[in-house]
């Protein structure tokens, strides 16, 4: 568990760095799915998490920094609450494991924030992404609701960036509780069920079984599909057939709403066939040599680049890719077959912090994104540092309709072999995703062992459970 004087450091953190004026920080209300009585699922902002541990809906809180004060605003519990839903604490004692000592009813907010224009001090803020948030800052604010997210605080973005991307021990133990309390089981409950004739929702309800019975949840929308080729493939209505590979991305999020994400693609009946052998040891290859790269200061652009060029000299290897690697990575022609970027960060979201925005996140000032296909989608750029949490996940791909139509433009010819490409297009789609956690001499791979080298998978697959 994270502490109360964790949570008044990192707000004193942040505080030293913006100087002065005012943090608003918005938490999330309940979202009704149709009318206010039906509602979906809480999930509180992660930002607020992180400086305030708060989890329940109708909190906001002002960092004071002229003042070096703290103001929680959120209501006491009705008797409606009570009736309906269970009575949550008093905002006193919530604020107080938050080690805010100022509280106040969330009508309140309206006064502080039009105090703090009247006087002209600064008023940060985070871009607000539910809507009602949006609403909410446009009238506390005064800014138009259509410039609202374009108003808010770079400085505050760039202080919370730089804070939340250094993981702390507390935080590293979350991601591994939720890796080996329930993902790592999940995939390896996968393997056991992947066999001819089960639907690919009978097995993503398994591992949904396995996280429920640990208290915890789904970090994102699960991919569970034998069509991998398609990047974020949430139908799961298949049925699995002999020679398939199913690619399952998944991962539960701990009791404390950090993230974990793995990916594995493992072959329908337990053994691989040749071609997706020659791809797998492709994938896994790239794989295991960008991890083993990793350590403070290298740029991952440069690990992305090399996991491109790896993926083409293999494919080079087996006829479906020709010409010099180098200059096929450089003119982009790797693309077609691994279309999307190495990694990304992860901590209290599976992409963290990308919705403060995906360039600072990933690239900063140090690393100009690239707007070539492919590597325009890499979403960690920046040079790596002891404490990032991230993800190293190559794929190989053969999407039917993108090869066509790459052939049909004669895109690329000098290094892609499309007759021989033909021979895999059914193959589907192969990725392997661990998460790291960078240290200062180099990395760890996060979480109990999963099965992923070809040996494992089979061995496992086809063994007692």
């Amino acid at each position: 568990m994270i502490e109360t004087k964790e949570y008044i450091r990192r707000r004193q953190v942040l505080r030293n760095k913006i100087e002065t004026g005012i943090i608003v920080l918005c938490g999330n209300n309940m979202i009704a799915r149709n009318y206010p009585g039906n509602l979906l699922p809480f999930r509180q902002d992660s930002n607020f998490l992180y400086y305030l541990g708060i989890d329940i809906p109708g909190c906001m809180c002002i960092i004071d920094c002229d003042n070096d004060v703290d103001i929680l605003f959120g209501n006491d519990p009705g008797i409606d609450d009570q009736i309906w839903r269970g009575s949550y604490k008093k905002m006193q004692d919530i604020a107080d494991k938050a080690g805010v000592k100022k509280v106040f009813s969330l009508s309140k907010i309206k006064d502080a924030i039009s105090k703090a224009r009247k006087t002209n001090q600064r008023i940060h803020f985070l871009p607000p992404y539910p809507t009602d948030r949006q609403i909410l800052l446009s009238e506390l604010i005064g800014i138009p609701l259509s410039e609202i997210s374009k108003k808010s605080s770079v400085e505050l973005i760039q202080a919370v960036i730089t804070q939340r991307s250094v993981k702390s021990e507390e935080e590293v133990i979350q991601i591994e509780e939720a890796l080996n309390k329930a993902t790592g089981p999940m995939h390896q409950k996968a393997m056991r069920m992947a066999f001819p004739g089960v639907y690919e929702y009978q097995i993503v309800a398994e591992m949904n079984k396995i996280a429920k019975a640990c208290d915890l949840d789904f970090a994102y929308p699960v991919i569970c599909s034998v069509h991998g080729e398609i990047l974020h493939n949430e139908f799961h209505r298949n049925q699995l057939e002999k020679d398939q590979l199913l690619l399952i991305d998944a991962g539960a999020e701990s009791s404390m709403h950090y993230a974990s994400d793995i990916t594995r693609t493992i072959p329908v009946g337990g053994r691989f066939n040749e071609k997706q052998k020659e791809i797998y040891a492709i994938v896994l290859s790239a794989e295991v040599h960008a991890i083993d790269r990793i350590k403070p200061g290298i740029k991952y652009a440069d690990l992305h680049r090399e996991a491109a060029l790896m993926i083409t000299q293999g494919l080079k290897t087996i006829g479906i890719m020709k010409g010099e690697p180098e200059e096929a990575v450089e003119k982009g022609a790797h693309a077609l077959f691994f279309p999307h970027g190495l990694g990304h960060m992860m901590g209290l979201d599976v992409h963290d912090m990308e919705d403060l925005g995906e360039n600072f996140v990933g690239y900063g000032n140090e690393v100009k994104r690239s707007s070539q296909f492919g590597t325009a989608y890499l979403r960690l750029a920046r040079s790596l540092q002891p404490g990032f949490v991230l993800t190293v996940e190559p794929g190989i791909y053969f999407i039917p309709t993108l090869i066509d139509l790459w052939r049909s433009e004669k895109k690329f010819e000098k290094y892609i072999n499309y007759s021989i490409v033909e021979a895999y297009k059914k193959l589907g789609g192969i990725r392997i995703e661990d998460n790291i956690l960078v240290h200062s001499s180099g990395c760890k791979v996060l979480g109990n062992p999963i099965p992923k080298f070809p040996a494992e998978i089979e061995k496992f697959m086809n063994s007692e459970g």
